[in-house]
């Protein structure tokens, strides 16, 4: 490939190629993106790579992005694809002016890319720990083998003061599910490793905390969930009952609607955000 600490700097970060990897920088500025900043640097191998592509951007700009393996980060693992196209650290915008010199990067790393398909194992290291965040109805922190959850008077259901503040060592649990907080109902739920039922409205649910507006940003809560989901994996297999097999009680569906209804009604929900919504609860029958 090319020399060894090559960089080819763009808008909000810069790549560094060496001879078995990728080196992310992201900068520190007013325009970058919270995410990020908070993620600072990446070192990606090439084993996580399956390709890489250039095309043209917005307004005078060309994108170059590197491919990910499926299964090779916890980060792009945790998010699922809610990640707005601007929000991805695997996209480095440049001006336009620099598209031969993206070019011969991309060429460059073409030739070295040799593994495709899912990876089975993380190669790609998440964020480091400890990791808390404010939700809003509670904190969730994390100190690399144990969740907790301490909740807040102001925001907590009735069904979590109950149960109490939470303590989930990472041996118990058997994966993580993320709801962006940019999303109708953002949640971060942690699924329990003997696939045990869970409450299906995060809201009642003790082994989850619900975002809002201001609270659980992608920022602060997708790094938590991925460093998490990096513990998780590395203990073993995750639990054969997972977030995208459980269905919901048609009753609590229909309830869900109803109160989606309500609040589309007292404006507090756009007309696109009720029928997105309303599609989603439909398809979990």
């Amino acid at each position: 490939m090319s020399r060894m600490g090559d960089v080819l700097a763009g808008f909000h970060a810069a790549w560094e190629f060496e001879s078995d990897s990728v080196l992310i920088r992201y900068e520190r500025g007013i325009r970058t993106p919270k995410l990020f900043q908070a993620l600072g640097e990446r070192r990606v191998p090439l084993a996580a790579l399956q390709g890489v592509s250039l095309s043209p951007g917005r307004r005078g700009t060309v994108v170059l992005r590197a491919e990910v393996r499926p299964g090779a980060d916890p980060l792009l693992e945790a998010a699922d694809g809610q990640l707005k196209e601007h929000g991805d650290p695997y996209r480095l915008v440049l001006p336009a002016e620099k598209e031969t010199l993206a070019e011969y990067y991309a060429d460059e790393l073409r030739a070295l890319l040799t593994e495709s398909g899912p990876a089975d194992r993380f190669l790609v290291a998440g964020p480091a720990g400890p990791l808390s965040f404010k939700a809003y109805d509670g904190k969730a922190s994390f100190d690399g083998t144990t969740v907790r959850f301490r909740w807040f008077w102001t925001g907590a259901s009735s069904a979590k003061w109950k149960a109490g503040d939470q303590s989930f060592p990472v041996a118990e649990l058997g994966g993580v599910e993320w709801r962006s907080p940019e999303l109708f109902e953002g949640y971060l739920r942690l699924l329990r490793r003997d696939g045990a039922d869970q409450p299906a409205q995060a809201d009642q649910d003790p082994a989850a905390v619900v975002f809002g507006l201001g609270y659980g940003p992608v920022h602060e809560s997708l790094p938590f969930a991925a460093a998490v989901l990096e513990a998780v994996r590395a203990r073993g297999p995750m639990a054969a009952v997972t977030a995208a097999h459980r269905r919901r009680d048609p009753a609590d569906i229909a309830e869900r609607i109803r109160h989606l209804g309500e609040l589309h009604q007292a404006g507090l929900v756009t007309d696109e955000e009720f029928s997105v919504k309303k599609a989603e609860l439909l398809a979990e029958l």
